[in-house]
């Protein structure tokens, strides 16, 4: 892991050129919600594109400013387009992102394309968030997500050690075969349930053999899905350190389709449509009933001290917690973001009912880390945002 000291030593330099700090990330997944939070917050943006998926970011929201360099149209500065994602990692481009003074911040899909070691211990950008966590995320990891869940003392699904002992229905969660960023996960209520839909599925391209030897089980909670988007300000003088930014919830595919179906015509679907994947296509936006909203920040803190104790400096900016309610109105956490969710679009420009009450304005995840560094310059504390 690149030692904290040198981060920064080098964001030190970007004081001097304050006014020409830019805000950055890979053009994917929360992308837009950066660079149009960052626009809201009058910061340049820069967008880190591979080639073949880059006319989104340099063509169609591309920025436009008038001749004082106000906005008049899009969210897009300026735009760097790779042959593909972890040429970012390059020394030559990772200075030519210093030397803009990019201040970086990482998404799913930034720690998809790029190796993990290659960003902790060779990624010398100064990172708006915590480096150290971002491993975390993969389930694969000894200490994984669910490891500080467990430390934290927070509700997860029952993890089910072995095929052979599934007697109610679970969740298997794996990497799809084909699909990067998506997920290769099935239900099953049964070992031979189990059985039939995996080896369907590993004919059908959807999964590997291998990957389903190292597959999580869980118990599967019934009941709706909740995306708590947080934030963690280690700056905030006065005010609660912790906030609650908004709530989303994901379009599924093919999932969604197959709710939208009578049953009868479920049952009559063919051998390769009957087991629905869950590849995230869109999101949408949510409240929560107010008597829930304690849960939520106590769930908040516990995650934060415990990200503190074992993870020090602990968890900085963006966080997310991704949560099923069960008919009790208990939560469950199945999965924790410790970066930018990848549902925050929804909120971009408009911000969300819990992000604008806070702060009287239209206040989107990506506006709120445009915020904190804008807060940092003025305190001379971007060494305290950055990793």
């Amino acid at each position: 892991m690149i030692d904290r000291k040198e981060i920064k030593e080098i964001v030190e330099g970007y004081y001097a050129h304050a006014d020409k700090i830019k805000i950055g990330a890979i053009a994917s997944h929360s992308g837009l919600d950066i660079c149009d939070g960052a626009v809201e917050e009058d910061f340049r943006t820069l967008a880190v594109c591979q080639a073949g998926r880059e006319k989104t970011y340099t063509e169609y929201f591309r920025a436009q400013r008038d001749h004082y360099g106000r906005i008049k149209r899009g969210i897009v500065d300026e735009t760097v387009v790779y042959k593909k994602y972890n040429e970012i990692l390059l020394p030559q481009n990772q200075q030519k992102l210093v030397d803009e003074k990019v201040l970086f911040i990482p998404n799913r899909s930034f720690t998809s394309y790029c190796s993990i070691d290659e960003i902790e211990d060779n990624f010398r950008v100064p990172m708006v968030g915590s480096r150290n966590l971002l491993r975390s995320e993969e389930r694969s990891e000894q200490q994984s997500y669910y490891w500080i869940l467990e430390k934290a003392g927070l509700p997860f699904p029952e993890k089910i050690e072995s095929p052979e002992d599934i007697n109610e229905l679970v969740m298997v969660k794996l990497p799809h075969a084909v699909k990067k960023l998506e997920r290769g996960f099935f239900t099953a209520s049964s070992y031979k349930e189990y059985q039939e839909k995996s080896e369907a599925l590993i004919k059908q391209g959807v999964i590997t053999r291998d990957a389903l030897e190292n597959a999580r089980i869980e118990r599967y909670i019934i009941g709706p899905v909740f995306n708590l988007d947080m934030f963690y300000s280690p700056i905030e003088p006065k005010m609660s350190k912790l906030e609650l930014l908004g709530v989303d919830w994901r379009f599924e595919t093919s999932l969604d389709g197959h709710v939208r179906l009578p049953a009868p015509q479920q049952m009559a679907l063919a051998p390769h449509q009957l087991t629905p994947e869950y590849t995230v296509c869109g999101h949408n936006s949510a409240t929560l009933r107010e008597s829930l909203l304690d849960k939520v920040f106590e769930m908040g803190e516990k995650y934060v001290k415990a990200t503190q104790e074992h993870y020090a400096p602990g968890i900085i900016g963006s966080f997310c917690l991704q949560t099923c309610v069960d008919k009790d109105l208990n939560f469950y956490i199945y999965d924790v973001a410790p970066r930018v969710g990848g549902g925050t679009n929804v909120h971009m420009s408009v911000g969300h009912s819990y992000g604008n009450s806070l702060w009287r304005k239209p206040m989107s995840t990506g506006r709120r880390l445009a915020f904190e560094i804008r807060r940092a310059l003025e305190l001379e504390k971007l060494d305290m945002i950055v990793t």
